[in-house]
């Protein structure tokens, strides 16, 4: 493995003053950002840089819309393999953490984080399960909380009380349920899992998890893709559609499941809680929010299981063309004001996104939005019992590898009778890739 970690000797540069006057010369954070879900992010985050703008007027932040997670990374690793810098911030997934580090274009955080009056205070205030993706094996810091979620289930609240129906807690359960409100002329499904495509993956991590494995552990290394449960969890996945008949057969595409939901066609389904305001603000009827109840019932009777996901922040800087530690201080200001509690409260609120650090909880406008709608609290909650995303050495190309199985499985393309062996082909070429780390 290479890897390249940049000595900032911070603690000597932030002993000078990170008051950056207009007398100097005006530092530029090119800020990049995806979204994946129907919120005004474009908007939210120009608000976001006029506010950080008018507190340091020696930084200007040049945000950048840059499409879809992929995309984004996509332009990033375009921009810097053709000899640029890149951006200096940029939301990624917490996925991508592995391959940065590879790849040397992020720097190391613990420094900076030192440098603030009370660092202890600091990493305490963000939700332990978001730190999982946040650091390596060795408890380095390479990236801070922030565009976070776990994916929940929404369901018509209306329809469950006309026909007398419980949340479902468990696979069982989700199956009789979501039967009861399926329409036999097709109107209504009565679930929708966003698996169609080429991402099932982090849907998926559901139901590996709620089935007793998850596809990762602490060691990046370490992949689980042909085990029993992780059959389990496919078969029960693909027979929701093909053998339940409670949702369509290979599942739905991800932008397409919450609009299906708010317009009734469907009276429960999966989706990011990112979603959460967007769907509260558009439903013509009662929006409930509930763990996801992707496994067979434990001794509680209930089968949860989710995985953390979203994006966090990361500073870039490459070896080949370093930025100047003014540059770099910027960045951690600007990185440091997007993770503050008040900006967090207020992100939460006008998205649904899981407000990364505890204290955002206590204050306006979360904890007002919360008292009114706890279906704001769910995703939260579930972080008692989330997993880790999926991360990993040579993580593109793994992750490629098991979204092009699950797919075929899913989608009927490779019969449920041939998905074991198609798990174990794929294994092996996940071990092969990762036999150098081990």
């Amino acid at each position: 493995m290479i890897r390249f970690v940049r000595w900032l000797g911070v603690s000597a540069l932030l002993a000078g003053s990170l008051a950056f006057s207009t007398a100097q010369e005006t530092i530029t954070i090119d800020f990049y950002y995806p979204t994946a879900v129907d919120a005004p992010i474009n908007a939210i985050i120009q608000e976001y840089a006029d506010q950080f703008m008018a507190q340091n007027p020696g930084i200007r932040i040049n945000p950048v819309y840059t499409g879809t997670y992929t995309q984004t990374r996509d332009t990033i690793n375009t921009e810097i393999a053709g000899g640029g810098k890149g951006p200096d911030v940029a939301v990624m997934l917490t996925t991508d953490l592995y391959s940065f580090i590879e790849e040397g274009v992020i720097i190391p955080l613990d420094d900076y984080i030192a440098t603030l009056d009370n660092p202890d205070a600091f990493v305490a205030d963000f939700f332990p399960a978001l730190w999982l993706n946040s650091l390596d094996e060795d408890g380095t810091i390479w990236s801070i909380p922030f565009q976070r979620s776990t994916p929940i289930m929404f369901y018509n609240a209306d329809l469950f009380a006309e026909k007398g129906l419980e949340v479902p807690t468990n696979l069982d359960e989700l199956r009789a349920v979501a039967a009861a409100l399926t329409e036999p002329d097709g109107s209504r499904w009565g679930l929708m899992i966003p698996v169609q495509g080429t991402f099932p993956i982090w849907m998926f991590q559901s139901f590996a998890i709620a089935h007793g494995q998850n596809l990762v552990s602490d060691d990046p290394a370490e992949v689980f893709l042909n085990t029993p449960e992780a059959l389990e969890a496919v078969t029960a996945l693909t027979e929701l559609g093909t053998v339940d008949g409670v949702m369509p057969a290979g599942g739905t595409a991800w932008g397409d499941t919450p609009s299906a939901f708010v317009a009734g066609q469907a009276a429960m389904i999966y989706h990011t809680t990112g979603s959460l305001t967007t769907i509260l603000n558009n439903a013509p009827f009662t929006v409930g929010t509930a763990f996801l109840p992707s496994g067979p019932a434990g001794a509680d009777g209930t089968g949860f299981g989710a995985p953390t996901g979203g994006g966090n922040l990361y500073i870039f800087d490459t070896p080949d063309n370093p930025r100047s530690e003014a540059q770099l201080e910027a960045a951690w200001k600007w990185v440091q004001f997007l993770a503050s509690p008040e900006v967090q409260s207020d992100w939460g609120t006008r998205t649904g996104y899981i407000a990364a650090r505890i204290s955002a909880w206590d204050i306006d406008p979360l904890k007002s939005r919360a008292e009114e709608f706890p279906q704001y609290t769910v995703a939260r909650d579930q972080l008692a019992t989330a997993g880790k995303e999926f991360s990993s050495y040579r993580a593109i190309d793994i992750q490629n590898i098991i979204n092009s199985t699950l797919s075929q499985i899913i989608s009927g393309a490779v019969p449920l009778s041939e998905a074991e062996a198609v798990l174990a082909n794929a294994q092996a070429q996940i071990d092969n890739l990762l036999a150098d780390y081990r």
